[in-house]
């Protein structure tokens, strides 16, 4: 039979269990909603950016080449 500091240790034990998956499923939503999508926007940026100078590069050479 378990003694009244065991229902406390259960309880207690309960009790950080659930804030600990709180923690992982906050962590988890975190990730998908805000890291995720920065991430991939800036890798987005820095593609675009590196296109950019291509082409750039580009209408350098077509115009040295034309004059």
């Amino acid at each position: 039979m378990v003694n009244e500091l065991g229902w406390l240790y259960l309880g207690g034990m309960t009790v950080l269990f659930f804030f600990w998956a709180y923690g992982i499923v906050s962590f988890v939503l975190d990730l998908k909603n805000t890291i995720v999508p920065k991430t991939r926007q800036y890798i987005r940026g820095r593609r675009r950016l590196k296109e950019e100078e291509e082409r750039e590069k580009d209408r350098e050479e077509r115009e040295k080449q034309l004059y």
